[in-house]
């Protein structure tokens, strides 16, 4: 499977993570890592994941960039990787 090391800068709403992580399910991707902190202002959070799929990292992307209160996605770096189960 390919990991992905996604940044997402979005407002701080109770219900934006679920939104996020109902995207990346719905898009067939797996969340292995995730990190979440309050941004510069009270307003924002910022959060770090790293996720694994053998599908585009772009797809998930577009699709979380259209989610109403995320700010920014950006992805930090792409590793492949033998993930077993």
């Amino acid at each position: 499977m390919n990991q992905h090391q996604l940044s997402i800068e979005a407002r701080f709403r109770p219900e934006v993570l679920e939104r996020i992580l109902r995207v990346i399910r719905h898009r067939g991707f797996q969340v292995c890592a995730m990190n979440m902190a309050s941004g510069t202002s009270a307003e924002n959070i910022n959060i770090e994941m790293t996720v694994a799929s053998q599908r585009s990292v772009d797809l998930l992307s577009t699709q979380l960039s259209k989610l109403m209160d995320v700010a920014c996605v950006q992805i930090q770096q792409q590793t492949t990787q033998q993930i077993r189960a």
